[in-house]
């Protein structure tokens, strides 16, 4: 029953690896792997001599790292207030609500954020206009643009990590909080101490397995959104790559800094699941 999956593993995920050769090679589609130049760790060298790929990497570890802050630090925050609400009804709307834009594809998503923050008669920009200020080129700014890419990644994906905060909280035993009241404990201190102890854990482990992402700062919401003006604060490695590689047709050079990220990412995997472990017992096998 598993050999269909097994066999779509080995097509997809295994047989592709083999192009990694590419990373060695002065790769020429029309020589293939078997007549294409033989250059060694050349294309590595030049990765990091050419100023673009300096600052790219720089990007995409500035843009992993705060989302990877923001992502922690909102989920959080919100499944706390959220907690608090005592009407379920009310609840699970506003929980379904907030979960609902993670369903939508950075394809659709992008097309309606390039449009609500257009300068010419965007929805943001009409906002900003009512109080008497210039409109804002969220896009076409490079410090502007690594803040709307921060700001709409965590509006699209937080209510889907508040998922795992509010797990983590329904294992909290009720006799706790009757524990507190009984002594006289107000509703800010049962939460400073039983709420927030019991979401500690889990969010060392969220924070610690998001390492292992480190260097993926989202192809698809960037892919969408980026343009020529913002290169030099909002190409990440992913994009670089497909520019370099599939648009550039230096399929040698993109392939190694693929290469690059795959193997820091693999280690960063191996360090943070360690780290899990240690911090928070947390393990997978």
């Amino acid at each position: 029953m598993i050999l269909p999956g097994i066999i779509l593993v080995i097509l997809f995920s295994y047989l592709p690896m083999f192009g990694l050769v590419m990373a060695f090679q002065d790769f020429q589609p029309h020589l293939g792997f078997f007549e294409s130049d033989w250059i060694g760790f050349e294309n590595f060298r030049l990765m990091f001599e050419y100023p673009d790929a300096k600052q790219v990497i720089w990007n995409t570890l500035l843009i992993a790292i705060l989302k990877m802050i923001a992502h922690l630090i909102v989920p959080f925050t919100f499944a706390l207030l959220l907690n608090e609400v005592r009407k379920q009804f009310f609840k699970r709307m506003v929980q379904t609500f907030v979960y609902l834009p993670h369903f939508l594809s950075w394809v659709i998503l992008g097309g309606i954020m390039l449009d609500m923050l257009s300068t010419d008669g965007g929805l943001v920009n009409q906002v900003i206009g009512w109080f008497g200020l210039e409109p804002i080129f969220f896009l076409g700014d490079g410090d502007w643009f690594r803040f709307t890419v921060i700001v709409s990644d965590v509006w699209k994906d937080f209510g889907f990590s508040t998922i795992i905060f509010l797990a983590a909280l329904s294992g909290v035993n009720p006799e706790s909080y009757e524990a507190a009241v009984i002594d006289g404990a107000n509703r800010w201190q049962q939460t400073w101490s039983i709420t927030i102890p019991a979401m500690i854990p889990i969010a060392v482990v969220v924070a610690t397995l998001s390492l292992g992402s480190i260097l993926n700062a989202g192809f698809d919401q960037i892919f969408n959104l980026y343009n020529p003006l913002v290169y030099d604060k909002g190409d990440i490695i992913d994009t670089y790559v497909y520019r370099v590689g599939l648009i550039g047709g230096d399929f040698g050079f993109g392939t190694a800094v693929g290469v690059f990220k795959s193997l820091v990412s693999l280690l960063l995997i191996v360090i943070s699941y360690r780290l899990a472990y240690k911090l928070a017992n947390y393990r997978i096998f």
